[in-house]
């Protein structure tokens, strides 16, 4: 855990809104930086599946994924058993 202090400049009656309704809790606040945190990962998830939907090579097989799925699998076995 690590405590972090900051400054928050708002207008007054937001302040004083999000006061009122326990949002300015550490409790909550965490939990909406998390939620953010996590919607803004999704976010970056669906943008990279949006620039690998937009690139001109065609999608793999299913066969095809398989085969990777196969093969990295096969590396993880390997690398496990040499003790990396």
């Amino acid at each position: 855990m690590i405590t972090l202090e900051r400054k928050l400049v708002l207008p007054e009656a937001v302040a004083m809104e999000a006061e009122a309704l326990g949002l300015l809790t550490p409790e909550t606040l965490e939990r909406l930086l998390r939620q953010e945190i996590r919607r803004r990962r999704v976010d970056h998830l669906f943008d990279a599946a949006d620039q690998l939907s937009a690139l001109p090579e065609p999608a793999l097989t299913v066969a095809e994924v398989e085969a990777e799925i196969q093969a990295a699998r096969q590396e993880r076995r390997v690398a496990h058993a040499r003790g990396a």
